[in-house]
């Protein structure tokens, strides 16, 4: 989930993490080892690429919240707790330090399959960690299993250097966490180009401040981090992402793109502007939803779309119940699955939005 950029922080944010990036054992992938990862798992600590970044968002936040080392905005909190863990040596020692002979890290070329189970049993099912955080017996019942394991996790928490306690934090969170059912699975990403608005409405004096956000429906489970003590709560809330705010602008060009987790039951990206105010609460400024539905079925019913040239293999068509301006195609371009939006805003008395709709599996 993509953080709205917060207006006036230093940049000194993203330089510290960048320079824990370019240490040695940062330039490769924690998973697979492909050089030069531009994603990380901000509460697991450890820096991913690309195609480990689709597993590791299949798992969701709870487990592993994804976060683009250049395009995403990062909390102080998040940039701190990367520093604290070291890196992917320091959260590989554990998480990898009971391997069984037999089982192979994946390589940088290796399947989705073959890299997803590896992920899967590294920090989901927590499979190869070391001999004192494993639970032996298979006959309790799970309640003491769970209370055995959090026991152990916090044994191991105290006598833990700092540079490792936030990695053993986390399994302790996922040991509350990843045996719990109604988990949500996510089924691939949706990449949001916010081209412009026009004619947007006055919310001040003469102009605006527009900024807008995206929802993705009430439909992940997000942890908690605020408090070491509640790291069993969970609770729900909208995958979501934000632009930037644009000043005393009723035409801005945003060209931003937002970046989107979407899970199994989907359902419409709705999309609000706003206007920023300093000392009262932000104005709406319009809204609308988008049915991503044509878009992602005809993706998945395609495939692989890198084995076809350019061509329209779905539409979206303008009605009476809908935002839409035009009908809006879905095509195939340069190997990409892509859906030009353009949408007047509702219950406002005017602005229209232009958007760019890119589905990206998992595995690509």
């Amino acid at each position: 989930m993509n953080r709205p950029l917060e207006l006036g922080r230093p940049a000194s944010g993203k330089r510290r993490l960048k320079d824990l990036l370019l240490q040695k054992d940062n330039r490769n992938c924690a998973d697979c080892g492909a050089s030069d990862p531009k994603w990380a798992s901000a509460n697991i600590g450890v820096f991913i690429c690309l195609k480990c970044c689709g597993v590791h968002r299949s798992l969701g936040t709870h487990i592993s919240k994804v976060l683009s080392v250049t395009l995403d905005e990062w909390s102080d909190e998040e940039i701190d707790a990367m520093i604290e863990v070291g890196g992917n040596s320091s959260a590989n020692s554990i998480y990898e330090a009971f391997i069984p002979e037999g089982i192979n890290k994946p390589a940088p070329d290796a399947s989705h399959e073959e890299r997803s189970k590896f992920i899967r049993s590294k920090y989901e099912l927590q499979e190869f960690l070391k001999p004192s955080l494993r639970i032996l017996s298979s006959n309790s019942k799970k309640s003491s299993l769970q209370a055995s394991l959090s026991r152990k996790i916090m044994d191991s928490f105290r006598s833990s250097n700092s540079s490792q306690k936030l990695v053993v934090r986390h399994l302790l969170i996922c040991s509350n966490l990843h045996r719990q059912e109604g988990m949500v699975e996510f089924i691939g990403l949706l990449k949001v180009k916010v081209i412009k608005g026009t004619n947007l409405a006055i919310r001040d004096m003469m102009s605006s401040d527009p900024y807008v956000i995206l929802n993705l429906g009430q439909q992940a489970s997000y942890l908690n981090l605020s408090s070491f003590h509640k790291a069993s709560e969970v609770c729900t809330e909208d995958l979501s992402a934000q632009t930037t705010v644009m000043k005393s602008n009723l035409n801005p060009v945003w060209n931003e793109e937002l970046m989107l987790s979407v899970p199994q039951h989907y359902g419409p990206l709705k999309l609000r502007v706003f206007d920023h105010d300093t000392f009262s609460a932000d104005d709406i400024m319009g809204e609308a939803e988008i049915d991503l539905q044509p878009l992602i079925t005809s993706a998945i019913a395609f495939g692989d779309a890198g084995m076809f040239g350019n061509m329209q293999i779905g539409k979206w068509l303008k009605s009476h119940d809908n935002a839409l301006i035009d009908d809006s195609t879905v095509n195939i371009i340069d190997g990409k699955v892509k859906q030009e939006v353009l949408l007047k805003l509702q219950n406002v008395e005017s602005g229209e939005m232009e958007l760019e709709l890119e589905w990206m599996p998992l595995d690509q």
